[in-house]
């Protein structure tokens, strides 16, 4: 009635021919200019609203640069942080925004029903309400589609990227109506097919304009209904915000999820050498935050937890593979391409830099051929069509443009042929250059990085070194010109056919395009479960290989065939449900597309039966359209692609992110020389904070003498060597080399100095010569044969097939544990150094080659120093002094007969190893009696069977007196010499 009273009121204001007229073509632009309006202002405040929420998100702490001083990744995947939108509205009230939403989607829909009704009852009289009313009906609805699929998908939401375009609705919605009301109450003609006044003139608004106008009024009342609760919404959060203290600080915004305010802070396992910071930094003075977080080297703060308390585990380190797919917003695409590019640009090289330059202008290049094969076959398609009888031409040149546009487009033409050979170069450049700096970098971190990490994930984000590379390409060359061949499509079908093309064309490759990054999406947990699976196929497969004796030693074949069948089994139940998901991905996009190819044919076939369009056109619209789709089929692939191109690239970067924490200070110089002289001054350090590996440690070294460690496993004998090497830093106290703090001269001339024989020799998986002259590669031949033969392996080399050449397999497992020690041993002489650290370098030897070692170790040692760990101490009674190391500290020191003396811990230790090595005698002594008992057996039973042998032969099986005599005399001796030392002192 309200309706109906206003347009009785307006009708006694009936407009004038002119002022309608002008109405008419208000109405009408406004209705074409409505949708692309209010796309482009809400494609603005989304990105305004992205780039805000992304900023947000990065840390504002100093920028970290990589390689070349170029910029790192600021936001990392592992430290992710929790945003919250500035409107905290709970789920109702966001229900509440998706249904009046969906309600302005339903008014446009009846809408759309009103006029399609109206133009069914009215077609005798050719009633249509014009292309401009069609656009604004489906472009709107499809705009406002798209806001509600940002408010369904995205959190938070609504924020600002929905509000702004809702409040420009309202004003559009506000004119639209207004006009349509001024002009539907005045006389006024109906529109046609073709004429917009070209109808029955109506003094009076009809019934279907009633209907049109209740629509138009809903609509807005809907979209000032979302207006007025987003401000209600927003009003009310600032309120409560200011009310409640606890919500007035930033941290509520943008606190991180292990952030030391919002939970219990420490490490899993303890905070200890080397711990990172929560978000990320490194400590390197040994000092902790004021959270409690431990630094480098263990030491706590005043409010530091010791670790037993706590219940957060240590963030994943960045550069270590994500268990799940992160959600990746454009705005990150985006600022990794910006950040990635300067890794591939050349810049050492200004060849390079010009083929750069040219595969962008080829890329453009090929964008103009993609529009011109289609117009080319829409000319030959006239010119065929043409009706001129005999005098019809053959469009010879014609055609042959053609096929040379043809041969010119696509990657797999002569324009993208030549771009890809020029970008080889390119990418091999970017390759060489970021993976040489992350091998150099990684190997620069300190030991506590190396010994913490998983070493398969290192190498992992050592291997994609091309990831940056393949991302970038994708990028430029696959999406990015897609993305380019849509744009100059909608615009060239906008231009060269009408609004109907570009309007279908948009929506089409919108909804292709959110379709196929949807199910990439729901596809990529699938994907990672067979992968997953993949990989438990491939580990079940290699632990049965590797373990192949033990499998024999239990006759376990049946079990290892079932549990490999059973890998398998799984690994095909994921991969049929990829496969069958890609299947699916498949059909729906070419369902969509095939939609939208329905629809411009149906239109391109009536405007062409009807004159208003040739067949060359409808020629060049198939034609157009088959082109688009080519490269829409694999935007599936690309996404997954890409995403994974992209993770991959950030985890390479973030590896530089990591920070030696042993480096060389501002002002350290080179050790000039080394005499020797070491000194440990109340050393303190600790691996954990909870548990010290020296504490209060100190002792003296002359120049040229031998000092060995002793004691319990765990006493610190091996960190006093990591401490020496310069693998760490002391936490207090000094360690001083010819009067020189090891901290105050660089690591790389300290090292030089000192020479190392661990206790498990690892060996590259080359020749023995190679691993022997690694210690020095400038040493001729004779002198590695020199070094081996003082280590007493020379001989033995030169025993196998290969001699020096021969191949040590990895970790050097093809030689038994004494060669390995012994071929460390010759590497160490042919080091030459002034300080030599041996880790139980015998350990693994026998008794006789021991002895040649410990003749060739005390040639070496002469005029150096020597620091030796040893746990058979019949090895360092000859030691200059001996310090028995008990929790950290020195407990005894002394010579070997001096701390017998003092019957402590040291003289305990000879007593149980005494007696030990006089049990094993005893044991062997037994056992070669009973060996020559069950052969003195053996030659009896022979003796009888066998009657024809002579009797010096049975004398000879049997054994004579003399040998029994010779034996008794040998077990003798060997009895006798239990009573003795190791070392030969009674």
């Amino acid at each position: 009635m309200a309706i109906l009273d206003a347009t009785s009121t307006l009708h006694h204001r009936a407009l004038s021919s002119e002022s309608l007229l002008n109405a008419q073509y208000v109405l009408q632009y406004t209705q074409t200019a409505a949708p692309i309006a209010l796309l482009l202002v809400f494609i603005g405040a989304f990105i305004a609203s992205s780039i805000i929420s992304a900023r947000r998100l990065t840390p504002n702490g100093n920028a970290a640069y990589g390689p070349g001083g170029r910029p790192l990744p600021k936001r990392t995947r592992s430290t992710m942080t929790v945003l919250r939108d500035r409107q905290e509205i709970s789920p109702r009230f966001r229900l509440i925004f998706q249904w009046l939403a969906v309600a302005v989607l339903l008014s446009y829909v009846v809408d759309a029903a009103i006029n399609i009704s109206h133009a069914v009852i009215y077609r005798s009289e050719h009633w249509w309400r014009g292309q401009a009313t069609v656009i604004y009906l489906v472009g709107s609805f499809f705009v406002h589609a798209l806001i509600l699929i940002s408010l369904v998908d995205t959190t938070p939401s609504p924020t600002c990227a929905q509000f702004i375009p809702w409040v420009v609705a309202v004003v559009i919605e506000l004119i639209i109506c207004g006009t349509s009301l001024a002009i539907y109450t005045s006389p006024h003609r109906e529109p046609t097919v073709g004429d917009p006044n070209g109808g029955h003139l109506r003094k009076s608004i009809t019934g279907w304009e009633v209907a049109e106008v209740i629509s138009h009024t809903s609509r807005v009342t809907f979209l000032a209904a979302l207006v007025f609760l987003y401000l209600a919404s927003t009003n009310r959060y600032f309120t409560r915000r200011k009310a409640d203290p606890r919500l007035a600080g930033d941290i509520s915004e943008t606190t991180g999820l292990l952030h030391p305010s919002s939970a219990e802070v420490g490490v899993a396992n303890g905070s200890g050498y080397g711990a990172t910071y929560i978000n990320g930094t490194n400590a390197t003075n040994g000092t902790t935050g004021a959270n409690g977080t431990t630094g480098a080297n263990g030491t706590t703060g005043a409010n530091g937890t010791n670790g037993h308390a706590s219940s957060t585990e240590r963030p994943v380190d960045p550069w270590v593979r994500p268990t799940t797919v992160p959600s990746t917003s454009w705005w990150e695409y985006l600022s990794g391409y910006s950040l990635f590019f300067p890794y591939l640009w050349p810049s050492k090289s200004r060849q390079l830099q010009i083929v750069v330059v040219i595969c962008f202008v080829l890329i453009l290049l090929q964008r103009v051929v993609n529009v011109l094969v289609p117009i080319q076959a829409g000319r030959i398609t006239n010119i065929l069509s043409e009706d001129e009888g005999k005098n019809q031409r053959i469009p010879w040149f014609q055609i042959c443009l053609y096929i040379l546009y043809r041969w010119l487009q696509g990657n797999q033409g002569l324009i993208g042929s030549l771009r890809s050979s020029l970008w080889i170069p390119v990418g091999q450049y970017s390759y060489m250059e970021l993976s040489t700096a992350a091998f150099e970098h990684v190997h620069s971190l300190s030991l506590d990085f190396h010994l913490g990490k998983k070493t398969g994930e290192v190498l992992s984000a050592l291997s994609k070194g091309n990831s940056i590379n393949t991302f970038l390409e994708q990028v430029t060359f696959q999406v990015v010109p897609m993305l380019i061949d849509l744009g100059v499509a909608i615009g060239y079908f906008l231009v060269a056919f009408d609004a109907y093309y570009a309007l279908v064309v948009a929506i089409v490759t919108f909804c292709y395009l959110y379709v196929t990054i949807r199910m990439a999406q729901w596809r990529a947990e699938i994907r990672r479960q067979m992968v997953n699976a993949s990989r438990q196929e491939d580990a079940v497969k290699n632990d049965s290989m590797v373990s192949y004796e033990t499998v024999k030693y239990f006759n376990a074949e049946s079990y290892e065939f079932d549990r490999y069948r059973t890998a398998v089994s799984d690994f095909q139940k994921a991969e049929y449900h990829v496969l069958f998901s890609l299947t699916l991905m498949n059909t729906c996009q070419n369902t969509v597309f095939m939609l939208g190819l329905l629809v411009t044919c149906f239109i391109a076939a009536y405007q062409v039966s009807t004159g208003q369009r040739s067949v060359g056109d409808f020629v060049v619209l198939l034609t157009y359209m088959a082109q688009l789709q080519g490269p829409l089929n694999f935007f599936g692939t690309f996404y997954r692609s890409i995403q994974s191109a992209l993770i991959n690239s950030e985890r390479m970067l973030e590896l530089f992110r990591e920070q030696p924490t042993v480096t060389d200070l501002p002002h350290a110089t080179p050790i000039s020389g080394c005499r020797g002289d070491i000194v440990f001054d109340n050393v303190e350090f600790s691996y954990d904070s909870r548990k010290p590996a020296l504490n209060g440690l100190t002792f003296h070294c002359r120049p040229g003498t031998t000092t060995a460690l002793v004691g319990e496993s765990g006493g610190g004998k091996s960190t006093v060597f990591r401490l020496l090497f310069r693998f760490y830093n002391a936490a207090r106290g000094t360690i001083r080399v010819d009067n020189q703090d090891v901290q105050d001269v660089t690591i790389d001339s300290i090292r030089r100095h000192i020479g190392v024989v661990p206790q498990d020799t690892v060996l590259f998986n080359e020749t023995l010569m190679y691993n022997l002259k690694y210690a020095c590669p400038g040493v001729s031949n004779e002198d590695v044969y020199e070094a081996c033969r003082a280590a007493s392996i020379h001989d033995k080399i030169l025993t196998f097939p290969d001699g020096y050449q021969t191949k040590v397999g990895e970790r050097g497992l093809r030689l038994s544990g004494g060669e390995k020690q012994r071929v460390a041993i010759a590497r160490t002489i042919l080091k030459n150094p002034r300080i030599i650290l041996l880790d139980e370098a015998t350990a693994a030897l026998d008794t006789e080659t021991e002895e040649h070692i410990q003749g060739a170790l005390s040639t070496l040692s002469r005029g150096r120093t020597m620091l030796v760990i040893a746990h058979r101490l019949s090895t360092i009674t000859t030691a200059d002094q001996i310090l028995v190391l008990n929790d950290g500290k020195v407990s005894e020191r002394g010579t070997h007969e001096e701390l017998l003396a003092m019957k402590g811990r040291y003289a305990s230790m000879w007593r149980k190893q005494i007696r030990a090595q006089k049990a094993a005698a005893e044991a062997q002594v037994l056992q070669n009696r009973a060996q020559r008992l069950r052969s003195a057996s053996t030659s009896a039973a022979n003796a009888d069977d066998s009657s024809s042998q002579s009797e010096e032969e049975r004398n000879a099986n049997s054994g004579s007196p003399g040998n029994r005599d010779s034996s008794a005399r040998v077990t003798s001796r060997a009895d006798d010499s239990h009573d003795t030392s190791p070392n030969g002192r009674t």
